[in-house]
């Protein structure tokens, strides 16, 4: 039998241990949106970069950063940079990120993309 001293202990355990898991679960989730946020940037800088090195070598007059934002924007994302240096394209795209528990941080990627190299293979 316990004693009077001794009566919720169990109680209060409950609730700081449900306390600590529910902070745990929160921070999971935080670093698992800034994961996805992460690699939907890089996909969008992967289609945009191939978007611009396309429109190079179609040789068509077509923009080939303008190709490069659309394709972004297609993806959720805004790009921030582009340049084309020679046949190839380097863009950097902008991805917003999660605002959860702090988190306020925007997520950048970058790309390159353009014709294989004749050494490569």
């Amino acid at each position: 039998m316990s004693t009077p001293d001794e009566r919720g202990a169990a109680t209060v355990l409950a609730v700081a241990m449900s306390g600590a898991l529910l902070l745990v679960g929160a921070a999971t989730g935080v670093v698992a949106a800034i994961f996805v946020a992460h690699r939907q940037a890089q996909a969008a800088a992967d289609l945009a970069a191939l978007a611009g090195a396309t429109a190079v070598a179609d040789h068509h007059g077509r923009d080939p950063c303008g190709q490069a934002a659309d394709v972004a924007a297609a993806n959720d994302a805004a790009l921030s940079s582009c340049a084309v240096e020679g046949e190839d394209v380097v863009v950097e795209v902008v991805v917003v990120g999660p605002r959860w528990l702090g988190q306020d941080e925007d997520l950048t990627a970058r790309a390159r993309a353009g014709p294989a190299s004749a050494g490569s293979g």
